[in-house]
């Protein structure tokens, strides 16, 4: 009887392209095969934290060599992979967790890639963004994805004007400021508006909120220390789920 391993079907990766491939946000049984391969056959990872990295490779019995590519260095290590692309290098871009480009380094590398001729190869992974949008119990049919909002410069703008959204707004937000983040909301919306919160996702303490965004404040405001990694998801301005009935 042929084993699992003979029965998957790998892929190697080809000289010359750039792979951007997804990684696990928490629970490493998300990690596809086809992500392996291309990580366990590529010339190079380039990635933001060689050690972060670098320690979920090595669980994962993958060699290949590591390069540091993150938000301080990437302007000047873009010229240098594109480089290296064109001399017939193959190279693959993870960020820490989830996809590449979506609120982590990727964009410029892509972008770059793309005006040199140079194929870019997406190998999908799991985004925190959609994972928390589809748990939510919120429309996903139409939104919008802003990423981390300033943290000072910026920020009340940016909330005037996501509040006036008819599209489902999906947020990143530390821990520290994240009932900061529901209260501002508080002080310019309705505070029946429904919303989530997805805090730890995948992780051993994952945890979906879901409710008025009164009563998430009132919760998460009366616990002693908030932690983890939060998404914050807010229903569209006109939603109403008394109208869906």
């Amino acid at each position: 009887m042929e084993t699992n391993t003979a029965n998957r079907n790998t892929q190697q990766a080809e000289g010359g392209k750039l792979y951007l491939v997804g990684t696990p946000i928490g629970n490493q049984g998300d990690f596809s095969a086809r992500a392996r391969d291309i990580l366990d056959s590529v010339s190079v990872i380039a990635c933001e934290d060689t050690r972060t990295s670098g320690g979920f490779l090595r669980n994962m019995a993958i060699r290949t060599p590591l390069l540091s590519y993150h938000q301080h260095n990437e302007h000047g290590k873009t010229p240098e992979l594109i480089n290296r692309l064109k001399a017939g290098e193959s190279i693959a871009l993870i960020s820490d967790a989830g996809m590449p480009a979506i609120s982590d380094p990727g964009f410029l590398l892509a972008r770059a890639a793309h005006q040199a001729g140079i194929s870019v190869v997406p190998v999908p992974g799991p985004v925190a963004a959609v994972t928390a949008l589809a748990a939510s119990g919120l429309p996903s049919d139409r939104f919008i994805f802003e990423g981390f909002l300033p943290a000072k410069k910026g920020r009340q703008t940016r909330i005037k004007a996501l509040i006036e959204e008819d599209r489902t707004v999906v947020l990143y937000e530390s821990p520290h400021r994240i009932v900061k983040l529901m209260k501002e909301l508080l002080e310019h919306t309705d505070e029946n508006r429904l919303c989530a919160v997805g805090r730890e996702l995948t992780k051993m303490f994952e945890e979906i909120r879901r409710g008025t965004l009164r009563e998430l404040y009132d919760e998460f405001s009366s616990r002693p220390k908030q932690k983890g990694e939060f998404v914050f998801v807010l229903a569209g301005k006109s939603y109403s789920e008394e109208e869906d009935h």
